[in-house]
């Protein structure tokens, strides 16, 4: 690992910073963005690091200042919001009085803020408090937790990294271990640097560059300590895609929680899987299962991915294996009742983790985001528990009495958040995304929380779309080209999904085109085009939801967007009249038949949708001329003629379609198979 430390690069960052910034709090922003952009230092939330200076309070009066990470703050992306100020001076001279109990540990830190507004501290914050040292860096690194997490880790870590690295047993963090590894620094003050067994490194200096080197320089010398693994299998990993896609959407109706809402059972997760990288699969290893269903290389892991994965030989053994990993880990929690402190949630006993023979892992988590940083973890700790098996060691993690304590320790579990979007982990496939109503209902899904696949035939619009959209986040959104018409286009479009996201949950049915004729004047293969687009265009799409929906197990919703010419056709519109109300019908069909799977299909009718925002409508860019042309009015005298005609007189908009869509996506009544018209109020279009 390289050391990327440039005072230039320092001085330009600083220069940046606003003027109430000091330059220590910077340079801590800076050395901690280093740390955090090499992933087998930390990831995702983990570690900390912190500075000691002189600075002032809220009221400009004068402290010994503590600046300190954030708890959940991510390293590689913080700014200086990310890094706390605490009365260093108040908080040791508290912390040394008398014991106090771990779960006071959060009160206590927000008491000693400088500014009251900022966030909650580390969970190691009393850790850096008490050690002396200026500058502190804590990492978890991967190659340092190869080496402790064995029976003879300790020796290992001398072998290793030699007399002037300090070992310090694990304990929980909190002011425990603060005061354990205070004193032993004070009995090793030229020490480089601390191991704590199963946690991490300690590295310290009088400036962050001493501090960030000695990170490197003991991180590297495990690293020379681990043997490297051969590079993946290509075609493993091309057999591993095939078999995901094939039997994803079992997988993650498996590993969905059940939910307290009878209206919706099961709380949907999302899928990431990990089939290619530097591992190769999982390669074939002495006591395979033995070594990798094992806790994590650090307890800060636990709140993402459990104490243990659950292995699976078979998909046909996975109902057998998800019994038996949720009786042990409902055993694991009853063996530890008692410990568990007050405030901390117990986890529902479904795994986060699936690890598949010749295949790999399958990692799960609320949302795409969440999902991701298991895959992230579970990557790593695959790639350190292989290496340490190639060396003939054997990896060993902590006693479960330890995991249990961290995964239950209320100041970790508040890092995920409990307030969630309705449509939270919700997987979304929308058709005819590109279009004025398709990109209103897009955007509306992603406010609400849900993970998106814009679907459209026409690329440029799409990427347009895409464009739009991005700052909902790219985990939750992506692009799928695809030919509505065509079975296989079709099948790849729910397959990407599949690949991505593990599965489905709403259907959204929005593609359709329309084409102005009489019935004496129509031209059949216009009718034909009209016939593909608008109903087979919606069977096909139907068809391969169905097919997910029962491999899953835990329902799904399909929302049809239908048209007021269903129920009021106009003349010279039989085309369209025709095949949307053939449209209708099935879905109608499915409504039916899909109820058993706990799937509920409704419609939404709109009318006279123009545009959305700059986005016009490619119905009405069909249509208009020949509607101005037969009244004589301009696009925007056709706009008035059609909201004056409606008992409201309201222009219809496609935030107001996407919002009958959510009316049925967040189930807010137990509803199916009906049609809510957003047309202003027509009487003749009223479904009947």
């Amino acid at each position: 690992m390289k050391n990327r430390w440039d005072d230039d690069a320092l001085k330009a960052f600083l220069a940046t910073l606003p003027p109430e910034v000091d330059p220590h709090h910077g340079a801590l922003v800076y050395v901690s963005r280093l740390m955090g952009q090499e992933p087998t230092l930390v990831l995702h939330g983990g570690g900390n690091t912190s500075v000691k200076y002189r600075g002032a309070d809220r009221w400009g009066r004068e402290r010994a200042v503590l600046r300190v990470k954030a708890s959940g703050c991510d390293l590689e992306k913080s700014g200086p919001e990310g890094y706390v100020a605490v009365d260093a001076e108040a908080l040791a001279h508290i912390a040394s009085q008398k014991e106090w109990a771990d779960e006071q540990l959060p009160v206590l830190l927000r008491d000693h803020l400088l500014h009251h507004e900022e966030a909650t501290p580390s969970i190691e914050a009393l850790l850096h408090t008490l050690i002396p040292a200026t500058w502190i860096l804590h990492s978890h690194a991967d190659a340092i937790l190869g080496l402790t997490n064995q029976a003879n880790g300790a020796e290992r870590v001398r072998h290793h990294l030699g007399e002037e690295v300090l070992i310090l047993p694990y304990h929980r963090p909190g002011f425990t271990l603060a005061r354990e590894a205070a004193r032993l620094f004070g009995e090793n003050p030229a020490a480089k640097g601390m191991v704590l067994l199963h946690h991490g490194l300690i590295t310290w200096g009088e400036n962050p560059q001493e501090a960030f080197a000695r990170t490197l320089e003991l991180v590297n010398r495990a690293e020379k300590a681990l043997p490297s693994l051969p590079p993946r299998n290509p075609q493993a990993a091309s057999n591993a895609i095939s078999w995901y896609i094939e039997q994803a959407p079992r997988l993650r109706g498996a590993v969905c929680p059940p939910s307290l809402n009878p209206d919706r059972p099961f709380r949907p997760m999302v899928l990431e899987p990990l089939l290619e990288g530097p591992l190769p699969g999982l390669a074939p290893l002495p006591q395979l299962k033995e070594e990798l269903v094992s806790p994590p290389l650090t307890t800060d892991h636990l709140i993402r991915t459990k104490p243990l994965p659950m292995w699976l030989e078979n998909p046909e053994e996975l109902a057998t294996a998800l019994s038996d990993y949720q009786t042990g880990y409902h055993a694991y929690q009853e063996r530890h009742s008692s410990r568990r402190l007050p405030g901390a949630l117990l986890q529902d006993s479904l795994p986060r983790v699936l690890l598949i023979k010749d295949v790999g892992a399958v990692c799960v988590g609320r949302d795409a985001r969440e999902a991701g940083i298991v895959r992230d973890i579970t990557h790593q700790t695959l790639s350190i528990k292989q290496r340490v098996s190639k060396a003939g060691w054997s990896y060993r993690g902590l006693d479960e009495e330890h995991l249990f304590d961290m995964e239950h320790l209320p100041m970790q579990q508040a890092k995920k958040g409990t307030v969630e979007p309705p449509l939270a982990g919700h997987i979304a496939l929308v058709t005819g995304a590109a279009g004025a109503i398709g990109a209103g209902i897009c955007r509306s899904l992603l406010q609400a929380g849900a993970h998106v696949g814009a679907a459209d035939i026409d690329p440029k619009r799409l990427d347009s779309l895409l464009e739009e959209l991005v700052s909902f986040g790219k985990d939750r959104l992506i692009g799928l080209p695809m030919d509505c018409t065509d079975p296989e286009a079709v099948n790849q479009a729910f397959d990407t999904l599949i690949t991505t996201w593990g599965g489905l949950d709403l259907l959204i049915l929005n593609a359709g085109s329309a084409h102005v004729s009489t019935l004496e004047e129509m031209d059949p293969e216009a009718f034909r085009r009209l016939e593909r687009i608008n109903l087979e265009g919606t069977l096909f799409p139907l068809k391969r939801a169905a097919q997910l929906f029962r491999q899953q197990g835990i329902g799904g919703d399909v929302v049809l967007i239908s048209t007021k010419n269903v129920f009021a056709p106009g003349a010279g519109f039989g085309a369209y009249s025709a095949t949307k109300a053939g449209a209708h019908q099935l879905a109608r069909i499915a409504s039916l038949e899909l109820a058993p799977l706990g799937v509920r299909v409704n419609m939404v009718a709109p009318d006279a949708v123009f545009s959305d925002g700059t986005r016009r409508s490619g119905l009405w860019d069909t249509v208009g001329p020949d509607r101005m042309k037969a009244r004589g009015l301009d696009e925007k005298g056709l706009e008035d003629y059609y909201r004056l005609r409606n008992l409201l007189k309201s222009k219809v908009t496609a935030d107001h379609v996407a919002n009958a869509v959510l009316f049925f996506a967040t189930r807010a009544t137990p509803t199916t198979g009906a049609t809510i018209p957003v047309d202003g109020g027509l009487p003749d279009a009223t479904p009947r």
